[in-house]
């Protein structure tokens, strides 16, 4: 039997194993055309601890991942909602026997939530075992929902904390595959040069990301290998690169030409402000999916992770030590998600 799922696109489900994602953006709940065979896909507000027991009143679950957040206007919003999901998710699988609960959170663990981002020295690479930060974080408060439930109703748990993910999504407002591609084709349209939008510190320092398949194979070890259960651990592709280096090897994957880099940030939701109508005009020239141009690219994301002024990468020597030796090119994580953006008619 295959399993039940609510399905996140940065969860994958484990074969022959009944597991649950979790799942509250309404973008993404409009995929099902895009989830893997064998896959349910069952849409609920997370929010509503009355919706999301009635909609798991008659699903049979073993394993739980969770990798879903709602961005709120503050800090404060972000962990009563946040951790609410979390909450009531659990509270109602709580009768069943779960054998194991995996977190999906981030980076923000290291460098802040939004309001205090980087506002605390950094120390690189992110290594587990740096404390939290004096500040409010919902990740924090989703771990802290996942322990209580862990130690109440007696099932394993882990924390996995990815850096900028990489893969195929559409709807993902974190997916920066999909928006450097949309800043290409639109870019290449327009005749507008294809510039590094971000800050001659991320221009320039040292940086990694996580590839959305070594995501699912981590989330798969940790729920499958008692050496893993009840550790939080970083989860990178396990190679370093820095912007300037990256940034002419996707343009020249994308079709277009690397513009020589300012010096200075010039952000994305910026330069695109307005560019819908661009966009389906791309759409229409190339045949592409009717997606408006939001659901493909998320703007604000990419800024925000491009505009950091800090460096930021993540030691992987926790999860290696246990075991886990998985590896994935950088350069071709964000090559093989292009391939598939265009194969499915979501990029040109």
């Amino acid at each position: 039997m295959g399993p039940d799922v609510i399905c996140h696109p940065r969860c994958r489900p484990v074969r022959g194993r009944p597991a649950l994602g979790a799942c509250s953006i309404p973008e993404i709940a409009k995929t099902e055309r895009d989830l893997p065979k064998g896959v349910k896909h069952v849409s609920v507000d997370l929010r509503s601890d009355e919706a999301v027991n009635a909609a798991l009143r008659r699903t049979k679950v073993t394993d739980v991942f969770i990798a879903t957040w709602l961005r709120q206007p503050t800090e404060a919003e972000n962990c009563r909602v946040n951790a609410g999901m979390v909450r009531n998710l659990l509270h109602a699988v709580a009768g069943q026997k779960i054998k194991h609960v995996a977190l999906v959170t981030g980076a923000k663990h290291y460098m802040g939530p939004f309001e205090a981002y980087a506002k605390t020295k950094m120390v690189t690479p992110f290594r587990e075992e740096q404390p939290r930060l004096p500040y409010q974080n919902f990740y924090y408060e989703q771990e802290d929902e996942v322990f209580a439930a862990a130690e109440k109703q007696g099932f394993s748990w882990s924390v996995h904390r990815p850096h900028t993910l990489i893969g195929y999504t559409v709807g993902n407002q974190m997916n920066m595959a999909a928006t450097l591609g949309a800043y290409a084709a639109i870019c290449k349209e327009t005749g507008r040069p294809f510039v590094f939008p971000g800050s001659p510190q991320q221009h320039d320092a040292v940086v990694d990301i996580t590839d959305g398949r070594i995501i699912a194979k981590h989330l798969l070890w940790a729920a499958t290998k008692p050496v893993a259960r009840n550790n939080a651990f970083n989860i990178v592709n396990g190679d370093l690169f820095r912007w300037n280096w990256m940034w002419p090897k996707l343009a020249d994957e994308l079709g277009v030409t690397a513009a020589e880099y300012p010096g200075h940030a010039q952000p994305l939701e910026q330069q695109m402000a307005g560019m819908e109508p661009v966009w389906d005009r791309i759409v229409a020239k190339h045949g592409l999916r009717k997606n408006p141009l939001n659901a493909v690219a998320s703007w604000w994301h990419s800024d925000a992770d491009l505009g950091r002024v800090i460096e930021n990468f993540n030691d992987m020597t926790k999860s290696r030590d246990m075991g886990f030796t998985a590896y994935q090119n950088s350069v071709r994580s964000f090559t093989d998600a292009f391939d598939m953006f265009r194969s499915a008619k979501v990029l040109p």
